[in-house]
């Protein structure tokens, strides 16, 4: 089966681009948006539409193959590509990527995705981040049906492993709307909940930790209220790493505070992201590992969930390496090509370490679609319900990708 021809188009994603240097700077919240003058080159303004771009391959049968390319919501921040804008990339993937893909033969994934992952543009630079995800995502596909399978089987058979049997946990986001959006999520009886963007201090987490403290409270007892018998969800808050600013970066004093979590969210298991920032690679790792052991030590079960200079296939290979915590964060948009999301996830898995296949509020369905069968292939510990923070798009096209595929899986006597 070859690609016959290759067709692009611009698309929206389920959230926005946000100027991330701008609003630590202090941009004001304006309503839905931010007031103020963007800082990041290629923002035209602090918060803006995040787009993406759709990638379909047509194959020599009629079959049309796709993928969208699509980056983080802090585009451009933190060492990242630059800010991802259709207009800017159309033209590059017409010029550059589409004579390259034209004429293809779809025997095998893993070698297309290593080709396209490592492609040298003629200036001597790697393709965006966002176009190696899209593209990767649309020969995904395509191969697939070359073979007539799922995309979760061609990874199985390509990779070597086992189809898993039962749906992958899902992991909703509330955003700010964090007391509204958990409600929904409890509701929904979603596995793994609430993230909780606890990205303040004084605002959100208190200058002590009383603020997270209460929320957790508040957590475990909504479950209570309106979580049906023997529903147990996962409490995973994202607290950008504001533990180690209010305890002065202090292990033993970060621990402490961690056991009081633990005895709020009791019987439910909590797992904390980011609980400090020691902005570079080597300190974060040194400062997570060090917290572990003194929460291991003091019998405290909290798990705490690498992020912050853990995001490429590199960084995570080194942060498992070196049991820098009980759970990784695989962000896939920034590790460019998803046959890096995939070997991230089955090197975490078979060193013992906590895979999140996780990602942006800022993807499309399709990604988030392709996300769901690269986690029925390797069977990572939680996937992130995506895109957008609303809880209920992101869940329900996660879900019923996931159930859908289960099924047909279960039909063709494949688990």
């Amino acid at each position: 089966m070859k690609i016959i021809d290759v067709v692009f188009s611009a698309g929206l994603t389920g959230f926005f681009f946000d100027d991330q240097k701008a609003i630590k700077a202090g941009a004001q919240p304006d309503g839905g948006t931010y007031r103020g003058q963007p800082l990041t080159p290629g923002f035209s303004a602090v918060r803006q539409r995040g787009e993406s771009i759709s990638i379909m391959l047509m194959l020599e049968d009629g079959q049309i193959a796709f993928g969208d390319c699509a980056a983080v919501q802090y585009s451009g921040a933190g060492g990242r590509d630059p800010l991802f804008l259709a207009r800017d990339f159309i033209p590059l993937l017409e010029e550059e990527v589409k004579p390259r893909l034209l004429g293809r033969e779809l025997t095998a994934f893993r070698p297309l995705a290593q080709e396209f992952d490592h492609f040298i543009r003629p200036n001597g630079e790697r393709l965006h981040t966002a176009l190696r995800y899209g593209i990767t995502q649309a020969l995904l596909d395509a191969v697939a049906r070359a073979h007539r399978e799922t995309m979760a089987e061609t990874i199985a058979r390509e990779y070597g492993t086992q189809l898993v049997n039962a749906p992958v946990p899902i992991f909703c986001q509330t955003g700010d709307e964090r007391h509204n959006n958990a409600d929904k999520a409890i509701v929904k009886r979603a596995d793994v909940l609430p993230h909780g963007l606890i990205n303040n201090v004084e605002t959100k987490l208190g200058k002590n930790g009383e603020l997270l403290l209460e929320y957790v409270e508040w957590l475990r007892k909504r479950v209570e209220e309106l979580g049906q018998p023997g529903y147990r969800p996962v409490l995973h808050i994202d607290v950008y790493g504001t533990i180690g600013l209010a305890f002065g970066h202090d292990t033993k004093r970060m621990a402490a505070y961690l056991k009081e979590l633990e005895a709020a969210a009791r019987p439910l298991q909590l797992r904390i992201e980011g609980p400090m920032d020691m902005g570079n690679k080597p300190d974060q790792m040194r400062a997570l590992k060090d917290l572990k052991q003194e929460l291991t030590d003091t019998g405290c079960t909290v798990e705490i969930v690498a992020d912050e200079w853990c995001n490429t296939l590199e960084d995570i290979i080194e942060f498992t390496d070196h049991q820098s915590a009980h759970m990784v964060q695989i962000k896939t948009p920034d590790l460019g090509g998803i046959n890096n999301t995939i070997e991230a996830v089955l090197y975490a898995k078979a060193r013992g370490m906590g895979a999140y296949l996780g990602g942006t509020c800022n993807e499309t369905d399709r990604s988030a679609q392709v996300c769901v069968h690269i986690a029925l292939a390797t069977n990572p510990d939680q996937m992130l319900a995506k895109p957008g923070m609303g809880v209920d798009e992101g869940l329900m096209v996660v879900y019923n990708e996931m159930a859908r595929t289960l099924a047909i899986l279960k039909m063709k006597g494949k688990i």
